[in-house]
């Protein structure tokens, strides 16, 4: 892959992506794949999030170990680790433009979810864990935008700040780990792939220390109403229909 033009798509996605993850903990994912879907294909943006994000994360993993509430993440990450396949199966074989709709769409139902504040008011408890995690590991599996239901899920249980935090690190921890398998075995990898990672690691990491950076300054309004608006902005850019507009 030689620099051109259309890189600086991926590398403007990487960016906002990192300083939204950064800002908010959440929503990379709807920002860069979308995006990167519309500059080059959903089969390339999917697995080039999942490395980048995968890595630059970890260690985060660490401090989470303590704290985490595995009698509810267990059962939500095995939901995922079934469904993750079959998410990363449709993304494998699935039409480039369709698979561009399908994920935008999902980008705007998942933005809207949020934005609603709805919340899961039951007990977190094994048979509601599994489904929500079978619905992030899916969604996961497809777009890498497996967040929002199991952060809609846990945030409105029992738990404290800091164990919802140590419950996302570690679900989305181990549900990369299936993705990794998933998008291996239907061979989504390639050499294009890990050029790309290579391109985009270095501003996606500068970009969470940023967020991070400016998440400490900022009121939680702020913060929300930013990651919303970089969300929906990179869902319109990424309609099929606008790619005569944007390049």
């Amino acid at each position: 892959m030689t620099f051109d033009a259309v890189l600086l798509v991926p590398l403007a996605a990487a960016f906002i992506a990192g300083v939204v993850r950064g800002f908010t903990g959440f929503g990379s994912a709807l920002i860069f794949v979308p995006v990167v879907s519309a500059a080059f294909s959903p089969q390339l943006a999917a697995p080039v999030f999942l490395v980048i994000d995968f890595v630059l994360t970890l260690p985060l993993l660490i401090g989470a170990l303590s704290l985490v509430s595995w009698s509810t993440v267990l059962p939500a990450a095995l939901g995922a680790m079934v469904m993750a396949p079959v998410g990363a199966y449709v993304l494998a074989n699935g039409d480039p433009l369709t698979l561009r709709w399908a994920i935008t769409a999902i980008v705007v139902a998942l933005l809207l979810l949020m934005m609603s504040g709805w919340r899961y008011h039951g007990e977190p408890h094994g048979v509601a864990s599994v489904g929500v995690g079978a619905s992030a590991g899916f969604l996961g599996g497809i777009s890498q935008a497996s967040g929002p239901p199991v952060i809609a899920y846990w945030i409105s249980g029992p738990y404290s700040t800091a164990v919802v935090r140590a419950n996302l690190i570690c679900f989305f921890s181990v549900i990369s780990l299936s993705s990794f398998t998933a998008y291996f075995w239907n061979g989504l990898f390639s050499w294009e792939v890990g050029e790309l990672v290579l391109i985009v690691t270095p501003v996606y990491a500068a970009a969470l220390y940023l967020g991070a950076r400016m998440f400490r300054k900022s009121g939680i309004r702020t913060y929300r109403g930013l990651a919303y608006a970089a969300i929906a902005l990179a869902a319109l850019i990424g309609m099929p229909v606008f790619d005569g507009v944007f390049g």
